[in-house]
């Protein structure tokens, strides 16, 4: 099974949602699902989230995003300060390979690897 996680976490780095996909699926896609809904004034993604759609979703929902452009983008200013805040989200993906379930992917379902991740979230939401 390859799949990847798409993860939203908080300034403090707490999980707040997270959506499987396919492993050949773009980082764009399931974008606007993971954060819509989430409390926040600024929405912090890598390269692989610049698009102007996004952009757009995001600066309708009163967020500000904070993206930086792919070279072959057109130039859009980037709070790069701010984005260094960014490695929140690295460093969650680092906390759950440290489960063993995680990191190989054992589980053979989506349901099945969902509800590990889920499992996995709330033991560090709880430390």
């Amino acid at each position: 099974m390859t799949t990847k996680i798409h993860a939203a976490v908080d300034a403090l780095g707490n999980p707040l949602r997270f959506i499987l996909t396919p492993g050949q699926v773009s980082d764009f896609t399931p974008a606007t699902d993971l954060i819509v809904g989430l409390p926040g004034e600024f929405v912090l993604a890598d390269k692989g989230y610049d698009a102007k759609s996004l952009r757009d979703f995001i600066e309708a929902a009163s967020g500000v995003p904070v993206i930086p452009p792919r070279t072959t983008s057109p130039q859009v200013p980037c709070d790069d300060a701010l984005y260094r805040e960014r490695n929140l989200v690295e460093r969650f993906f680092q906390k759950i390979k440290h489960f063993r379930r995680i990191a190989p992917r054992y589980e053979q379902t989506p349901r099945a690897f969902n509800a590990m991740l889920a499992l996995v979230s709330a033991f560090i939401r709880a430390k």
